[in-house]
């Protein structure tokens, strides 16, 4: 059985609910659709294939490590998480471009890495995922 952080659980909770249903999802007749909810749920299934391997937890690494305040963070930085020599020597700090450009390619961007995600091509679902790593402490 496959145990997840209370915090993983309701992302995942939150992503899934967003599965399945009917295709029309708009607001009844004279209602607009939250804004708030919408973005919630592009954020929480964007950021879906990320939790896989990463938590949001300070201290709580993975397969990944934590991605609690990694938004300007330098790279391999996160404590008590064994990098890849690669992302070690990378240089990076994790801002709004170098994000962009690593999530499109991570493994082009930082050869060597251990991360073998293969890249978010959407620059909407990049930006959603970069916008919600900015909230997190």
């Amino acid at each position: 059985m496959v145990r997840f952080s209370s915090g993983v659980a309701a992302v995942l909770v939150v992503a899934l609910a967003g599965c399945g249903g009917s295709k029309d999802q708009s607001a009844p007749s004279g209602e607009t659709a939250s804004p708030v909810a919408e973005t919630t749920s592009t954020t929480s299934l964007a950021f879906a294939s990320c939790m896989s391997c990463h938590a949001v937890t300070p201290g709580q690494n993975g397969i990944g490590p934590s991605l609690a305040g990694v938004f300007g963070r330098k790279a391999a930085s996160a404590p008590g998480f064994a990098y890849s020599d690669a992302m070690k020597g990378s240089g990076k700090t994790w801002d709004e471009a170098t994000l962009d450009t690593y999530l499109t390619n991570p493994m082009g961007v930082v050869p060597g890495t251990r991360m073998t995600y293969m890249g978010q091509t959407d620059p909407a679902k990049r930006k959603a995922v970069i916008e919600y790593l900015k909230t997190l402490k």
